[in-house]
C-alpha cells in the first residue's frame, strides 16, 4: 500500500496509487502520501505532464475506504472529507496537464479525482459510479465538478441512484475523452502526451492556468485575461523560437515540392 512515482526522462511523471488488494481505495495514509507526492511534483520546473493511475487493471480508484469511514464522528468526518478534497484538488492545481489512465472500477472519491484531472482515457471495461448515497452519505467535494462535464441531469442520475455506468456511456456523456481496448490504454495515453510534449512547455503552463481562470470568470473578463496571457507568453523567446522552427519546416516542405 503506497504511492509510486515514476519519471520517464521526458518531464512526464506517472503516479500510481498502489492498493490493488482493496481496489486502490483511498484511506488517510494513502491520501496524505498522495498529496505529498503531487505537491513535490508541482515544484519542479522541468515537469511537463502527469499521468495518474491505479495499480493493476481491476480499478482506477474504488472510492474512499468504507472501513475507515464507518468509524468517523462529525469532527473526524470533516477532517476525512477535507483530505479527500485535497487529494483531488492537488491534481487540479498542478501547473501542467494531468491525464487519468482509467482501468476497471472508478467509484466515489475515485471518480472525483478523475474529474479533477484535465483529461481522462478509459479502457472499455471501465465502470463509473457515485454510490455514496447507498452507504448513507451524499457525494460531495469534487463531485461539484461533474455538472460541468456531464450536465445537471446526468449528475443527478449518478448521485441519486448510485448506479454505475459503462465506459461507452461515460464517453457519450462527456465524462471521459477516449475509450480504447484495455490493451491499448497505454498507447492512448502516449498519444495524448505526444501533443503536450510537442508544444511549448511554458505555453502549456500558461494555457492550463488560463483554462482554470475561465472556469470562474465571465466571458468578457476571460477574454481580457486571454489577451494578458498572450502578451505574457512573449516575455520569453519560446514563441519566437517555435514559430521560426515552424516557418523553417514549412519552407523546407515547399522547396521539396
Amino acid at each position: 500500500m503506497s504511492i509510486q512515482v515514476r519519471h520517464d526522462g521526458r518531464g512526464v511523471a506517472t503516479i500510481t496509487i498502489a492498493n490493488a488488494a482493496k481496489l486502490n481505495t483511498l484511506n488517510t495514509q494513502i491520501m496524505e502520501a498522495l498529496i505529498e507526492a503531487v505537491e513535490a511534483l508541482g515544484s519542479s520546473e522541468t515537469l511537463r505532464a502527469v499521468v495518474v493511475r491505479g495499480e493493476g487493471e481491476r480499478a482506477f480508484i474504488g472510492g474512499a475506504d468504507i472501513a475507515e469511514m464507518a468509524t468517523l464522528d462529525p469532527e473526524r468526518a470533516r477532517s476525512f472529507i477535507t483530505l479527500v478534497h485535497r487529494s483531488c484538488d492537488c491534481f487540479r492545481r498542478l501547473p501542467v496537464p494531468v491525464i487519468a489512465r482509467i482501468s476497471g472500477w472508478t467509484l466515489g472519491a475515485g471518480l472525483e479525482l478523475a474529474a479533477a484531472c484535465d483529461m481522462r482515457v478509459a479502457g472499455s471495461e471501465a465502470r463509473f459510479g457515485m454510490p455514496e448515497v447507498r452507504v448513507g452519505v451524499p457525494s460531495v467535494v469534487e463531485a461539484a465538478l461533474l455538472p460541468r462535464l456531464i450536465g445537471w441531469g446526468r449528475t443527478r442520475q449518478l448521485l441519486f441512484t448510485g448506479d454505475a455506468i459503462d465506459a461507452e456511456t461515460a464517453l457519450r456523456w462527456g465524462l471521459v475523452e477516449e475509450v480504447v481496448a484495455p490493451n491499448a490504454l497505454d498507447a492512448a495515453v502516449e498519444r495524448m502526451l505526444a501533443g503536450i510534449l510537442a508544444s511549448g512547455p511554458r505555453a502549456i503552463r500558461l494555457q492550463k492556468g488560463l483554462i482554470q481562470d475561465w472556469e470562474d470568470l465571465t466571458v468578457d473578463v476571460a477574454v481580457q485575461n486571454g489577451i494578458d496571457c498572450f502578451a505574457t507568453a512573449w516575455q520569453t523567446d519560446e514563441p519566437r523560437r517555435m514559430m521560426e522552427a515552424f516557418l523553417a519546416a514549412q519552407r523546407a516542405r515547399k522547396s521539396r515540392a
